[in-house]
């Protein structure tokens, strides 16, 4: 399991909260709603899901992301938990996830674990990247790996919109809207920014070479 920097996540790469405000848009303004935040983080977004309505809920497989979410925002309930086997049935009306869907390949079993949270009738709003995402990053990153005698193998998983969509279809999901795009992403620190990137995306890979590498 990846084990990530709370720190660096917040300082260096805080686009990935800043892009996900434009989800709030989508959202409808009902106080009474319960919310789940699904692969919380560190609660920028949930922090602002819990100044608009009276339940929210935030989960995150990452404990290190989780106690600095609990420091920041005592108020919030926050759950350890993977998104694969989460423990509500029927429970929120919303179930929200920014950033997140990409880091997991089974998306059969993770729409179903969705639908099974919400109540009838209830929604899922989310954002995560597509296909061709990061891709020269990655093609970069293997060939670097390769002349280093190391085998790449990428734990993201970019599907394409068709595929995705019938993927909801096929777990019980009515498609309101559904959307690809380019979103080219400034990195902060100028030169240093891909360094900070894949210091914090890549870690085990990198935990995997000798330092002198």
């Amino acid at each position: 399991m990846m084990k990530w920097n709370s720190a660096l996540y917040d300082n260096k790469h805080d686009f990935v909260a800043e892009y996900g405000k434009e989800l709030l848009e989508l959202l409808p303004d009902h106080r009474h709603l319960a919310v789940l935040d699904l692969g919380c983080g560190t609660a920028t977004l949930t922090a602002q899901l819990a100044g608009r309505y009276d339940k929210v809920t935030g989960v995150d497989s990452s404990q290190e992301m989780l106690d600095k979410a609990r420091a920041q925002f005592g108020n919030i309930e926050f759950r350890l938990c993977d998104a694969l086997d989460l423990p509500f049935a029927n429970e929120f009306d919303i179930v929200f996830s920014n950033a997140v869907f990409h880091w997991i390949s089974d998306h059969d079993l993770l729409l179903k674990n969705v639908y099974r949270v919400l109540k009838p009738h209830g929604f899922l709003v989310c954002e995560f990247g597509a296909h061709g995402n990061i891709a020269a990053i990655e093609k970069a990153f293997a060939k670097a790996c390769r002349e280093l005698g190391y085998d790449y193998k990428s734990k993201f998983y970019f599907p394409k919109i068709e595929t995705f969509g019938r993927r909801l279809k096929e777990n019980g999901f009515v498609i309101d809207r559904i959307d690809d795009y380019d979103r080219p992403t400034v990195l902060k620190d100028c030169e240093r920014g891909l360094a900070n990137w894949i210091k914090q995306f890549f870690a085990l890979e990198m935990e995997e070479m000798p330092a002198h590498t």
